[in-house]
């Protein structure tokens, strides 16, 4: 696997430290710039019709006027103040939801504020090729007619939901801002099994080349699944308490049938953060298995210059007093005296050799 520095890629990033001193509500956009330029699509909708714009600028939406009883605006691209400005005045947010839309380093949340509900929720894709786990924030703001999501890119995860809208299927059209809020929350949600299950395989494949002995692993890789899992998580569990938030709040902008639904999700929620549990068991163990490993090679290579030691042994020791400096030593004025001394030396490495293969060493070295 690549080094971490050689996974990420660096984009343009404006520092936390931008916003020191400033008064709360200050628009300053925090994180990565993923786009160029702010887009926007709005579906202006109900049950019977649907008319959807796109448009680059918010100068090209004042010629637009709403035809339809619901609207949902969608943006790609948070790093532009002005815009996010132009929208607060224009649906009448709170500088504390625009503020909070820029900083894309936010913790999944709820805010219940007068006329809507904003959200911050953060979604996820797979890179199979790097092994990285790409995280984006989502905002969604709900209200009596309408919805605005913010994206910091085009990711293609809402593209179901505007078929289901352009198509009419299901009862999407006709459920107003809180059918299309669930639908918005679902399609993450459900993003989050994607990525969990694309993770859970490279972790179990780690595994099994860890067990078998094969291929080049690192604590390095290990601790990359770790992390991965962790981030997901850190996602996740705030979404728990929102979708519980949610439904439990008083004046909610859902209808009882769509609480059943956002149930449901949050059953999904549930699934996940132990799908997220049970890898981080799984990780644990892998570096268990690791560690193991690493000292199971480390004592054979051990036990292996120990057996090469233990056969130089006796040509050490024969060499050795034969090399002494004394005039009188047995064969030292014999002809044939070193011929048998290098027959001592074979047949005393021949005796150990056969000594170690009865003692079957070499089973001892291969477990």
């Amino acid at each position: 696997m690549h080094k971490q520095s050689e996974r990420k890629t660096r984009r343009r990033r404006t520092p936390y430290a931008s916003k020191i001193g400033l008064a709360p509500g200050s628009i300053v956009h925090i994180g990565d710039v993923k786009v160029d330029q702010t887009s926007f699509c709005v579906f202006d909708y109900d049950a019977s019709a649907l008319r959807e714009i796109s448009f680059s600028t918010l100068d090209e939406s004042r010629q637009q006027k709403r035809e339809n009883r619901w609207i949902w605006l969608n943006v790609h691209g948070v790093h532009e103040p002005a815009v996010m400005e132009e929208i607060g005045r224009r649906f009448n947010l709170h500088p504390l939801v625009l503020e909070d839309i820029a900083n894309t380093h936010q913790r999944p949340k709820l805010d219940d504020y007068e006329h809507y509900a904003f959200i911050v929720l953060r979604s996820f894709r797979y890179d199979e090729t790097q092994h990285d786990a790409c995280s984006d924030q989502i905002s969604l703001i709900v209200g009596e007619d309408f919805v605005l999501s913010f994206q910091e890119r085009s990711s293609g995860l809402f593209d179901p939901i505007r078929n289901r809208l352009r198509k009419s299927i299901g009862s999407l059209r006709g459920g107003g801002p809180d059918a299309l809020l669930h639908a918005l929350i679902d399609a993450v949600v459900d993003q989050y099994f994607v990525v969990v299950e694309s993770l859970a395989n490279d972790i179990e494949d780690l595994e099994d080349s860890l067990i078998a002995g094969t291929g080049k692993h690192s604590i390095e890789d290990i601790n990359h699944f770790k992390r991965e899992t962790l981030e997901i998580r850190r996602a996740v569990w705030p979404l728990r308490e929102v979708l519980g938030s949610l439904l439990r709040m008083p004046g909610s902008v859902l209808n009882k049938d769509t609480e059943l639904y956002f149930r449901d999700v949050y059953d999904h929620a549930v699934h996940v953060i132990e799908q997220l549990d049970s890898m981080r068991e799984l990780i644990g163990g892998l570096m268990d298995i690791h560690l193991s490993s690493v000292s199971n090679r480390l004592n054979a290579e051990v036990r292996m210059l120990t057996v090469i030691t233990t056969l130089f042994a006796p040509a050490t020791l024969l060499t050795g007093f034969f090399g002494m400096n004394f005039h009188y030593l047995p064969l030292l004025e014999d002809h044939e005296g070193w011929l048998i001394v290098l027959i001592m030396i074979a047949v005393a490495g021949a005796g150990l050799i056969l000594a170690l293969f009865w003692r079957r060493w070499w089973v001892r070295t291969n477990a």
